[in-house]
């Protein structure tokens, strides 16, 4: 899977910022946390949610469990607004 082109992120003062391009899909602005634009980076490149958690991994001290949650958690929400080519 991968975040669609239209999707573009902007980062600033720590946050990051994704809107759509083309608005006939997603019209709004997600704001995201740290944990959720490292999840979006990672989905700028062919990804699957495995190789995100172990990403996450190396760069958190957190459970696998927790991690993996918060993964699927932000591939639903990308998926649910049209963002992500599966």
């Amino acid at each position: 899977m991968k975040l669609k082109k239209e999707f573009v992120t902007y980062d600033t003062d720590g946050k990051q910022i994704m809107v759509s391009v083309d608005t006939k899909r997603f019209s709004g602005m997600v704001k995201s946390n740290e944990t959720a634009a490292f999840i979006i980076n990672c989905l700028k490149e062919e990804t699957d949610a495995d190789s995100i958690v172990e990403k996450m991994l190396q760069e958190y001290d957190a459970p696998r469990e927790v991690i993996a949650k918060d993964v699927q958690k932000v591939i639903v929400k990308l998926q649910e607004i049209g963002a992500l080519d599966v």
